[in-house]
Parts: C-alpha cells; sequence; structure tokens
C-alpha cells in the first residue's frame, strides 16, 4: 500500500536532529491513516537506541516540550501549534486491576518485533522510517491493513479489556472486521469490562458516534465478542421479531444496523458538527429501545402480525439508562431522547397534513434537537428496511420538512414572542400573575393567533384580566 504522508518541515527538522543521536520511527495510527490514505491527526515517534535524556536534550531547543514521566519514557513537544508525541521503545506488563494497574519499563534496546508486540492491532504495530522511507512491519500488519481485518498483536491483548471497545469503534471507523481468533480472545476477558472507568467507555463510544463510516461493524463486534451483554438495552433488539411485509431485512438489532449505516450517509450527519452527529447516530441506535418489551403477536386486518404498539413512547426510559451507562454528558440526553419518543410522527401527516401548530408545538417538543434532526432519524429508519424501499414514507417526512421550513421551524424551535417587559409596558404590576399571562400568550402564538410583537400585544391587551374595583 502507498504510504501517503507528507511531514511538516519544522517537524522534518526535530526527525533530522534526532536522527543523529537516535533512530526516530513514525509508529501507531499516524501510519495506519497514512496507509489508507487518511490525514493524520496524530503523530506518535518511537526512538530506539538512545537514553530518554538524550532524547530530551535534541528536542527542548526546538519549543516547549512536556516530560509525561521518565518511567513511561514519553516527551511531548509542542511545535508550531501541533503536539507530537516522542518516546523511547517500551515493554508493559499488567501488574492490577484497571487502566492505571500496568508497570511500564522503557528500554532503548528492544527489538523491532518486541517493541511493536505491546500494540493492540497489527494495524496499529506498523512503523515508518522517514529517512529510508521503509515500513517496519514485524506483525504483517500491512496485510491485515488491505484484508480490513482487525487482529490482535499478541496474547498481551487481554490485559487491557478497553481493547475490545477501541476494536468496536475501530471497526465502525475503518470498515474492519474482527478475526475470528482476536473475537474469542475477546471473549474469554468478557467479565473484566467492570474494570473500565465509565470515562473510558463513553471515550470509545463517542469515537463511534463521531467518526464512523459503517455503525454497524462495531456492532457486528459486540456481539461476535460477547459484550453486547454489557449493553442490554441493544442486546435486547436480537431476536426481537418484526412483521416481514413491513421488516424484510430481519430483527430490530439487524434493522436497527441498516439505520446506523444508513445515518451516516446522510448529508445532514456527514456535514454536522459534532453535537449534532453525535445526538443523530444514538438516537438512530436507540429509535427501536422501546421494541423489545411491547412486541407481541396479534390479529391485525384480519391477519395475524407482529406489532410494536406504541414502541416510541416506551423507547425513552431505556435511551436514558442506557446513555447513563455509557457515561454520555447528561445533554445529550436532551437531544436523543425525544428524538427517539417522536420518530413516528410523520405518519400522523398520512392521515391529514400537518397543521401550522402542530409543526410549531412539534418543534417546541423536541427542542434542542430540531425538525431537520428529526426528518433524518427519521429517513434512516426508512432506508433501514432493505430491500424494501419506501417513497410514500420519504414523501411524508418531505412534507413535514417542508412546512417547517415554510414556518422557519427546520433549524429552531419556536420562542415567545411576548416577554415581561411586555406587560410591563401594559401597566401589568410585575409579580407572580405575570407568568400565566405569558403561558397563555405562548400557547395563542403556537395556535397561530399571531406572528410578530404587534399582533401580541394586541392580543395581550384582549386578555389582560380587569383592573380590580377602587
Amino acid at each position: 500500500m502507498p504510504l501517503q504522508l507528507t511531514l511538516a518541515e519544522d517537524f522534518r527538522a526535530v526527525l533530522d536532529a534526532v536522527r543523529r543521536i537516535g533512530q526516530p520511527r513514525l509508529v501507531g495510527g499516524c501510519v495506519r491513516d497514512a496507509l489508507l490514505g487518511l490525514a493524520p491527526k496524530d503523530f506518535d515517534v518511537e526512538v530506539p537506541n538512545v537514553s530518554f535524556e538524550e532524547l530530551r536534550r535534541a528536542l527542548v531547543r526546538f519549543g516547549s516540550t512536556d516530560v509525561v514521566g521518565r518511567s513511561f519514557g514519553v516527551i511531548k513537544l509542542r511545535l508550531g501549534g501541533a503536539e507530537y508525541d516522542f518516546s523511547l521503545p517500551r515493554r508493559e506488563s499488567k501488574t492490577g486491576a484497571g487502566h492505571r494497574g500496568f508497570a511500564v519499563d522503557p528500554d532503548p534496546l528492544l527489538s523491532d518485533a518486541e517493541a511493536a508486540a505491546r500494540r493492540d492491532f497489527t494495524v496499529n504495530a506498523i512503523a515508518y522510517d522517514p529517512f529510508a522511507d521503509t515500513l517496519i512491519d514485524p506483525h504483517h500488519g500491512e496485510s491485515d491493513l488491505r484484508a480490513k481485518i482487525l487482529r490482535h498483536t499478541s496474547a498481551a491483548f487481554t490485559e487491557d479489556p478497553l481493547r475490545v471497545l477501541r476494536a468496536f469503534q475501530f471497526a465502525a471507523r475503518f470498515d474492519f472486521t474482527l478475526a475470528p481468533e482476536t473475537a474469542a480472545l475477546c471473549r474469554t476477558i468478557a467479565d473484566t469490562f467492570g474494570e473500565l472507568a465509565v470515562e473510558r467507555v463513553w471515550g470509545e463510544w463517542d469515537k463511534w458516534a463521531l467518526k464512523s463510516v459503517k455503525p454497524s461493524r462495531g456492532l457486528d463486534v459486540l456481539e461476535a465478542t460477547g459484550w453486547l451483554r454489557h449493553f442490554p438495552e441493544i442486546a435486547a433488539l436480537r431476536g426481537t421479531p418484526q412483521e416481514p411485509e413491513w421488516h424484510p431485512e430481519g430483527d430490530v438489532f439487524t434493522h436497527t444496523q441498516h439505520c446506523c449505516d444508513a445515518m451516516v450517509r446522510l448529508d445532514v450527519w456527514r456535514e454536522g458538527d459534532d453535537v449534532r452527529r453525535r445526538a443523530l447516530l444514538f438516537a438512530t441506535l436507540a429509535h427501536d429501545f422501546g421494541k423489545p418489551a411491547t412486541t407481541v403477536r396479534m390479529e391485525r386486518r384480519g391477519q395475524m402480525r407482529w406489532t410494536s404498539h406504541e414502541h416510541e413512547a416506551a423507547g425513552g426510559p431505556p435511551t436514558e439508562t442506557f446513555l447513563r451507562r455509557i457515561g454520555a454528558p447528561a445533554e445529550l440526553t436532551g437531544w436523543v431522547r425525544p428524538l427517539v419518543i417522536n420518530h413516528l410522527i410523520h405518519h400522523h401527516g398520512a392521515r391529514s397534513a400537518f397543521t401550522d401548530a402542530q409543526v410549531r408545538r412539534l418543534a417546541l417538543r423536541i427542542a434542542p434537537a430540531t425538525v431537520d434532526d428529526l426528518c433524518a432519524v427519521m429517513t434512516a429508519d426508512s432506508f433501514g428496511r432493505p430491500p424494501l424501499q419506501s417513497p410514500a414514507t420519504i414523501a411524508l417526512i418531505e412534507r413535514l420538512r417542508a412546512r417547517a421550513k415554510k414556518l422557519a421551524f427546520q433549524h429552531a424551535a419556536p420562542r415567545p414572542l411576548m416577554l415581561g417587559r411586555h406587560l410591563l409596558a401594559l401597566g401589568v404590576p410585575p409579580g407572580p400573575q405575570m407568568k400565566p399571562l405569558l403561558d397563555a400568550a405562548f400557547e395563542a402564538q403556537l395556535d397561530g393567533a399571531f406572528a410578530d410583537e404587534a399582533g401580541g400585544t394586541a392580543w395581550l391587551q384582549k386578555h389582560l384580566p380587569p383592573p380590580p374595583p377602587a
């Protein structure tokens, strides 16, 4: 695979200086990404055959340095607004539970194979010599990269349970599959999930939500490794049946995988900021969390069918539980939950066209998410039923989007036009009597009684209570 890697001029000057005392190699994710044709974000440099002090002296003259710790043998160099990690080759060995339970032993004389063996996957264990322009690949990571396979580098993989969740998000980010022997190894450490701090669990889920190109690959990894049981809200989707006429793709788990893959192909997700991307993919993942509790087989239109009546509302509590379980920030629930419990609202428009008042109230109900966000979740839901296509459903979604756009509520919820200052101007004294008046005015605004301040003021004048008798 060709290595597409361009190094900044000042960074190359640093490497040239380090070369005089050691053998600098680029390692880890920057090499992997360059081989995949992606722009590397982080640069890690490993320097064998040099002491820690020699390396530090070579770096300090180029910029601000931060010694992470002599015991780790890592020095951070800030250069031109970027940060680079320089380190000695090192061994790591498990000494206790948790991510801090490791002994780190820097050793500048380690062989390339020994130094790379501490890395999680073979695709992350490839080094690059920028001066010889050669790859150093003792664990055959390049061939796994070509085959899009995640394979553990050594048996030491089991020492850090976070590596299973790294496999989960790597598979989703790069459309990789997990090697069967690595999946088997992950199953042997499924009981160590409790060692992980919730902040680390969230870190991997967040990467899944923000960087996936095929989210379903990550869910495949959780299932293959036996780690799906640690996320029971998702595990419950496997085996929950759906009516084949409406869902030919299979059970709810399979449907959810298709929906997540559809979401990351939509422009609203690809072009969104982190807040929006995160909310949209988690809402898509959770949109059918209510189905396991509501799915029954019953007679419908003269036939026995699988139905999940009111599963939208039932999905609210498990969505909140799931997001807490993975350590998601509290504000994310405020985005995701209303998208989940309203994700079938477009079908209401099949019975009668949406009124302006309904759209205004919907926009308010789902805030801080927007009608455009809700339409994206509904679109992904519709696309998650291959090979079934439903132009009629997409037409309903577009009808809602168009109505919201016309009312200027596609991207934001309505705000009250009438405020306390308007009541003061009408002679209403400050006090608790203001709130019911303002609430009533906002309800009237949502119903379309007025659309600007002048209209709101006129409405208030008509609805102010009469002054008390003298």
